[in-house]
């Protein structure tokens, strides 16, 4: 049988990004790739309220992110976030990486599994990491941008995060023949995707991932 006659049944796992494959929040550190030290900690001063409302769970995370995204990145075009994106995922991402979380990513790659990354995460940076990593498609957020390519910071659609996730994955699964499914998250957030394949495992607070 050859690879594209087998890859209509291939097993197929999906991965979260932010806390799964790295140690932490990779938005912030994108941001402050982008606008340089001083103005991140300039702007950080005035995104901060927002930042407290969200953890405090008196803002929706799609709201909280649109309101960063807008302080920090209006006006910038596209094509210069995704430039510097390919060098925030060459430099600093590597940086950040889970170990038991790459550790699984190449075990199913080892496998023949394909890998599927799915994150409320950036385009602008996930992409260029993701096609490096060896992952087959990125499900993730996006920004909008005006016909000359500029952007506002408001995201394309949904934030995909919780059961927009699931969403855009159930999309994706509809359109494809595939073999078993597995999926790997960390937070109450993943739980939507992660209880919807054959297979969920979440992260542990002592490390190491756990079925859910």
């Amino acid at each position: 049988m050859s690879h594209n006659d087998a890859s209509n049944a291939r097993p197929v796992a999906f991965f979260d990004f932010d806390g799964t494959l790295t140690t932490g929040d990779t938005l912030m550190p994108f941001l402050k790739f982008v606008v340089g030290t001083p103005t991140y900690y300039a702007k950080l001063a005035l995104v901060s309220p927002v930042l407290a409302a969200y953890f405090a769970k008196l803002l929706r995370n799609d709201i909280a992110k649109q309101i960063v995204l807008k302080q920090y990145l209006a006006g910038y075009h596209i094509d210069d976030l995704f430039e510097r994106g390919q060098r925030f995922s060459d430099e600093v991402i590597p940086t950040m990486l889970r170990p038991e979380g790459m550790e699984r990513l190449r075990w199913h790659q080892e496998q023949g599994h394909e890998c599927v990354l799915v994150s409320a995460s950036m385009d602008v940076y996930l992409n260029a990491w993701a096609q490096r990593e060896g992952f087959s498609e990125v499900i993730c957020t996006a920004l909008e941008k005006d016909a000359n390519g500029h952007v506002s910071g408001s995201i394309q659609g949904e934030n995909c995060h919780g059961e927009e996730k699931l969403r855009r994955v159930v999309k994706w699964r509809s359109s494809r023949s595939h073999g078993e499914t597995f999926a790997y998250g960390d937070t109450s957030g993943d739980i939507p995707l992660l209880t919807s394949v054959g297979k969920g495992f979440i992260l542990k607070k002592s490390g190491g991932f756990s079925v859910v």
